[in-house]
């Protein structure tokens, strides 16, 4: 598999920051539309992209071209705040037109197996998303793809098969943060995209962030779309 293409763009502004992001998944969601009719975008979770979720909310935009999706969930009722989905749509998907169904939520309730088989109908059927948006934990983790976790090695098939296709939804048993169970899209699904935006916020990133680019193999270096990825880190304690 081919390595990953970077592009670094460092930002000492929070607002800078924000705004820059906003406008790159408004500038995406546009180029969508006008090429092909609809828009399909990934959603990260955390709180680095909240307020940049508030700032895409108050724009006037096609909404009801949009498709939305998630990255990654925990495995808690529908309305905990811990929720990805939760904090998304308090932040914009709530404040915004776009149509219920064209919102695909993960359903983890249901728990890791039976909710990812399910997320797995939904990603499925169309070819890449338009924009994936990512974030980067401390250990180098994105979605809910952890250091040395199962799905670094996960293939179809009991016993695996080499040949076989890597599932597009993960389930995740034993995440090293609270709750343990999580479901991720895999990181093949999240690298068949036109667009991938990962959003970096925090001196605590840093070591994350040097090891990236030192050329080690953290799992946010295994999604490899063919476009390459563009990486937003904001470290105001350097402005």
């Amino acid at each position: 598999m081919p390595g990953q293409m970077v592009r670094w763009r460092e930002f000492a502004d929070p607002a800078r920051f924000e705004r820059v992001a906003a406008e790159f998944i408004l500038g995406a969601a546009a180029e969508a539309i006008a090429e092909r009719g609809a828009f399909r975008i990934v959603l990260a979770g955390g709180e680095t992209p909240r307020p940049i979720y508030e700032r895409v909310a108050a724009a006037d935009a096609d909404w009801d071209r949009w498709h939305v999706y998630f990255g990654d969930e925990r495995c808690l009722p529908p309305d905990d705040p811990g929720r990805n989905s939760v904090m998304a749509r308090s932040a914009w998907l709530d404040r915004v037109a776009i149509p219920a169904p064209q919102v695909h939520g993960i359903e983890a309730e249901r728990g890791p197996e039976a909710g990812a088989q399910r997320y797995a109908a939904a990603v499925s059927g169309f070819g890449p998303f338009d924009l994936v948006l990512l974030g980067l934990g401390e250990d180098g983790h994105t979605a809910s793809l952890f250091p040395g976790g199962p799905w670094e090695g996960v293939t179809s098939g009991n016993p695996p098969d080499a040949g076989a296709a890597i599932p597009p939804v993960v389930s995740v048993f034993d995440a090293p943060k609270p709750p343990p169970g999580r479901i991720s899209l895999s990181a093949a699904r999240l690298g068949d995209a036109r667009r991938v935006l990962f959003l970096v916020a925090g001196a605590g990133k840093r070591v994350a962030v040097a090891r990236w680019q030192a050329g080690d193999p953290i799992p946010a270096s295994r999604i490899r779309p063919l476009g390459g990825v563009d990486v937003f880190f904001l470290d105001s304690a350097r402005g």
